[in-house]
């Protein structure tokens, strides 16, 4: 799209002679690549209008006072242009930045819980229409208080920061891992049902273990796994209901996983 509006607007500045400037309007195509394809192709796009902008005037008879003109004015047009380039990508940049944020948990890197709950509705709505299986992992880690009252939060959060990115090597590019809140982390397994789950979290489970054992932090875990058949009224409900299937494996002795399936 942006390499034929950049031709067309070369066409239009050659048929409509050199008295008629098209320089404003070869802003689009730089503007669009700034946005869609980043800094690069942007300057690259910069440069092509300036010189399809200098062929058109040639083409086109364009006369001046000194060979140098054309010359100084496609290298001030592709400036122009390339400053607008790299101020739209800057700034697209900078939104996509702040839109991870709103999204991020800001202490361990994986999703806040407003971003979970709209990913869980996102797979429920898209489970009414396809009739797929889904499983939502409620994950609490056993002593946590402990490791904060001995060693310190430092140490607590560095906790927090393991278990989440050993959360997030252990599950699939699909899956969606969140912390909920305090010691407390979401996942969302997509095109996963009950027997699946009976294998995956256990090796879920033993892998948190042993990165705790390797670090001497003495914590285990308590999870709750929900998989769902039918999809549920909504995210809140689906939540709630492993939040309390993980508080079952926490009143039955911690270190322990509970099991349901919903529809």
């Amino acid at each position: 799209m942006v390499v034929l509006l950049t031709i067309a607007l070369g066409q239009a500045d050659y048929k409509t002679g050199f008295e008629i400037s098209f320089a404003f309007f070869y802003l689009l195509p730089v503007s669009i690549a700034a946005w869609a394809l980043g800094r690069a192709a942007a300057v690259l796009v910069s440069v092509a209008c300036a010189a399809i902008w200098l062929i058109a005037n040639w083409l086109a008879g364009a006369g001046f006072s000194s060979p140098l003109i054309p010359y100084w004015n496609t290298i001030t047009r592709a400036g122009f242009f390339i400053i607008v380039s790299l101020l739209l990508a800057g700034m697209r940049r900078a939104l996509e930045h702040e839109r991870s944020l709103a999204r991020t948990d800001y202490l361990t890197g994986v999703l806040n819980s407003r971003a979970f709950y709209a990913t869980v509705e996102a797979e429920i709505m898209r489970a009414r229409r396809f009739q797929r299986p889904f499983t939502v992992l409620y994950i609490d880690l056993d002593d946590f208080k402990a490791v904060n009252d001995r060693q310190g939060h430092t140490a607590g959060d560095q906790v927090l920061r393991v278990a989440a990115q050993a959360i997030l090597r252990h599950t699939r590019d699909i899956d969606s891992v969140a912390r909920l809140g305090g010691d407390e982390f979401g996942v969302l397994l997509p095109e996963t049902d009950d027997s699946a789950v009976q294998v995956l979290v256990p090796r879920l489970r033993q892998a948190l273990l042993k990165e705790m054992e390797e670090s001497g932090w003495p914590v285990t875990f308590s999870i709750g796994a929900l998989t769902c058949l039918q999809p549920p009224n909504g995210s809140q409900e689906l939540i709630r209901r492993a939040d309390e299937l993980m508080y079952r494996a926490k009143n039955a002795g911690k270190d322990a996983i509970s099991y349901s399936v919903y529809g």
